[in-house]
């Protein structure tokens, strides 16, 4: 019996990786062989061979922000990464391709469209990314992981975003908030590589915090670039706080969390909801079509998440903000922001792929 054969095309961060990782390991659960186009340079590089898959480096980069020489060579770096990408197509032989963002994927979704095998693109943010929006009027189906996502078309189906099935598996916020005693626990997370702004800023925020008669209990993720300086600076304030350049087990991070104050990158947002935890959003300045203020919107509009923007992270209007927070308060949204998770994003996902593919094989993935 023939394997069915997928060709997953992600690259760069891990809010496209993820995603789709958990979307390849589902589909390989159910007897299909799945293949990964992505870049060297990004985070996919490291983990999808890690994870036992097979993966195709193809070399194309994104042109917004660069100047004329990038686009006077956009035609012929077009012309090789279209050239490469069939390359891939005939060694992957895949009856389905699924695009997840990150510039690598539009020649993958082009050369998809030109040998008329059906393309899926699952877009990850509340903002569709230059290379899904484009990719998206190739496609056999458009997913989208918020309701209302900007240049989505009207078809686009809402599945939501997967997430490791562990942040689900969480306990009720319910159970894990009316349990805790003592000092707020806040938990601070920046990205893989931290954030600088929060870096800078927190801890002399979390002491005048303190100051104002609210104890705080604080967990930091760093990044490896700056987590001497900042444990630096909390003993120099008098503090302790538990910092560290990764955290590993977010599982453990959230579930132990009263609230996070994160950015607000697509699988961060998704996560959040996941696990039941309240958060404030701190989205990144001048991130591409402010799609990281969209995707904290989703939860903030529905009362279950805060934002601010960084430049008003600090302020004396935010210290009495934390320092009149109760446990009860931080619950409410906990449990607002669990009720509009999506469970089911990554096997939604998995049933609308498998129903584009040829007939035959859809039955015998089912």
């Amino acid at each position: 019996m023939t394997v069915p054969r997928v060709l997953i095309a992600a690259g760069g961060t891990g809010g496209h990786v993820f995603p789709a990782l958990a979307v390849a390991r589902l589909m390989m659960q159910r007897g299909w062989h799945a293949e990964w186009v992505g870049s060297d340079r990004g985070l996919e590089a490291r983990i999808i061979p890690a994870a036992g898959i097979g993966l195709h480096i193809l070399r194309f980069s994104g042109l917004r922000g660069r100047g004329a020489i990038a686009w006077l060579s956009l035609p012929l770096r077009l012309f090789r990464a279209l050239r490469d990408a069939f390359a891939i197509f005939s060694r992957a032989q895949p009856e389905v391709v699924v695009a997840f963002g990150g510039y690598v994927t539009f020649p993958i979704g082009m050369v998809a469209s030109m040998r008329r095998i059906p393309l899926c693109v699952h877009e990850q943010n509340a903002v569709m990314g230059t290379a899904n929006r484009w990719l998206a009027r190739l496609a056999s189906r458009v997913m989208v992981s918020f309701p209302g996502t900007r240049y989505a078309p009207a078809q686009a189906l809402l599945v939501g975003n997967p997430v490791r099935e562990e942040i689900h598996q969480l306990a009720d916020p319910e159970a894990r908030y009316q349990e805790r005693h003592g000092p707020l626990r806040l938990l601070v997370i920046g990205g893989s590589l931290g954030a600088s702004a929060f870096n800078r800023q927190l801890p002399a925020y979390f002491a005048q915090v303190i100051a104002a008669g609210q104890p705080l209990s604080i967990r930091h993720q760093t990044g490896p670039a700056d987590r001497d300086m900042v444990m630096a600076e909390y003993r120099r304030l008098g503090m302790t706080a538990q910092c560290s350049a990764f955290i590993e087990d977010m599982q453990a991070a959230y579930g132990e969390s009263d609230l996070v104050i994160c950015r607000a990158g697509a699988s961060t947002v998704t996560e959040i909801a996941a696990a039941g935890v309240a958060a404030l959003f701190v989205p990144l300045p001048h991130a591409i079509d402010d799609h990281q203020s969209a995707n904290a919107r989703a939860l903030v509009e529905q009362q279950a998440a805060w934002m601010v923007p960084q430049d008003q992270l600090a302020t004396a209007e935010m210290v009495s903000w934390l320092a009149a927070c109760t446990r009860q308060t931080l619950l409410t949204r906990a449990a607002q922001a669990r009720s509009l998770s999506l469970k089911d994003a990554a096997h939604q996902t998995v049933q609308i792929v498998t129903s584009v593919a040829p007939s035959p094989l859809t039955e015998r993935s089912r």
